[in-house]
């Protein structure tokens, strides 16, 4: 599939998505524009200007409304709930696990009045960054997420098992157990039981090598959450590019590689 034909597609999932969304009568761009745009620059992966030049000089004729790379950018942070159009529906089991994403190196912590990560271990080494917590479902979708300093302990996601106490059964590593107490519906794993868990780990992995997601360089948290929300609304869309086909043994394979930018 040529780039093209892909973003050509990807518009069309996305506006039966925003269907019922209204155009604002002072925006150029109808809102599926935008949440197509946002969506590959979660794929693409890039800085806002390499991102903003790649848009002008190859598919401006595909988007003629196009605004100015800042104004762009804060209709990317304005709008950022229209992801959540796109999150997958729950089921009865599901897992749930962070990641850490680094701003900086830890080595220039504290150098700058503005900086919005704080410092926290990820993957047995020290970032100062953010921290993502994802919860999926039996097939991979994300159905909810948030996200906080990479300084938190995991319990302090457990608001997100909270949301959907009385439809999934969540399955977690120990680190996301509270002295406080555990929502009914959480179930905490050794190392080693209910290996449905690497689930999540197949996903993050995806994430990682087709968007860069390990990285990002925003300098503002609202920036951070809007490009979070549309990395989980452009995953959910990209695994379901051509419907979710089990295999003989009912299981649903995931991949996005194929759609790299």
């Amino acid at each position: 599939m040529s780039h093209e034909d892909f973003i050509i597609t990807l518009f069309s999932k996305v506006d039966d998505a925003m269907a019922a969304v209204r155009k604002h009568p002072q925006l150029k761009m109808h809102p599926s524009e935008i949440v197509t745009m946002v969506i590959l620059f979660v794929i693409k992966g890039v800085g806002n200007r390499a991102f903003y030049r790649w848009m002008v000089n190859n598919w401006l004729y595909l988007f003629p409304g196009l605004p100015e790379r800042t104004r762009l950018f804060r209709l990317f942070k304005k709008h950022r709930q229209w992801a959540n159009r796109l999150l997958a529906d729950p089921t009865l089991l599901g897992v749930i696990d962070s990641y850490g994403i680094e701003f900086i190196h830890p080595i220039r912590e504290g150098r700058s009045p503005r900086q919005i990560g704080k410092k926290g271990v990820s993957n047995h080494r020290w970032i100062v960054g953010g921290k993502l917590c994802m919860l999926l479902n039996k097939f991979g979708l994300i159905v909810g997420w948030c996200c906080d300093t990479a300084n938190v302990h995991d319990s302090t996601f457990q608001s997100l098992v909270k949301k959907v106490k009385d439809q999934l059964i969540v399955l977690s590593d120990t680190s996301f157990h509270s002295k406080t107490g555990d929502p009914p519906n959480l179930k905490l794993c050794m190392r080693g039981e209910w290996n449905e868990r690497m689930l999540i780990e197949t996903v993050l992995s995806m994430l990682t090598t087709v968007s860069h997601f390990k990285k990002m360089a925003h300098r503002v948290w609202e920036y951070f959450q809007a490009h979070l929300a549309f990395a989980m609304a452009a995953f959910n869309i990209l695994a379901q590019w051509n419907g979710l086909q089990p295999d003989e043994h009912g299981f649903v394979p995931l991949s996005i590689a194929e759609f790299s930018l």
